[in-house]
């Protein structure tokens, strides 16, 4: 008998071990990220590939001979690798619009400059662009910044100034600058 109650105990003591154990199941799945070279290059005035006008006026006589510069245009890129920024117009010439006939060709060479007045790019400056001297624009693409680090508001600024001199008749010249950002 002794043997029989014992044996009860030690069967009632398994089955209740038995129950107090918690059942489990596991489920796995994969998540995969499949990122994108991606980048991106605005002007932070209105968060737009294309910038507003800027509208260089020559009222005075010394305007005419000290030339006029802009405010400051500010630009962002937003990447996820480093990069690099060029600049360019689009034409080797300004397009007139005015009373003069025939219309008055003015190069963009000698008389349209620009120079970085901000980089916090993470990116070096390049030659001949620097953040103290205006330089030539013209219509071949040349490195404005160098080396700039991935990130999300990797911004720099830029101002320009246009010396045309005495040499063209009254209208307005035109021309776009033409900003690349473009992936190391």
């Amino acid at each position: 008998m002794k043997k029989i109650a014992l044996f009860a105990a030690i069967l009632t003591c398994i089955t209740v071990a038995a129950k107090a154990q918690n059942a489990s199941s596991t489920a796995t799945q994969t998540v995969n990220l499949n990122l994108s070279n991606a980048i991106e290059i605005t002007f932070t005035g209105n968060n737009s590939a294309t910038g507003a006008a800027v509208n260089l006026a020559f009222n005075t006589v010394n305007d005419y001979a000290n030339g006029v510069t802009s405010s400051e245009q500010g630009l962002k890129v937003r990447s996820n690798k480093n990069f690099t920024v060029a600049v360019k117009t689009n034409a080797a010439n300004f397009t007139y619009t005015g009373t003069t006939s025939p219309a008055p060709v003015m190069p963009i060479a000698g008389v349209l400059g620009v120079m970085v007045s901000a980089n916090g790019t993470g990116g070096t400056i390049a030659t001949p662009y620097s953040a103290t001297a205006y330089a030539d624009l013209s219509s071949t693409a040349k490195n404005l910044i160098t080396n700039g680090s991935k990130g999300g508001n990797q911004a720099f600024a830029v101002k320009y100034e246009a010396t045309p001199g005495f040499a063209y008749p009254a209208g307005t010249y035109t021309v776009d600058v033409v900003y690349t950002a473009t992936q190391q």
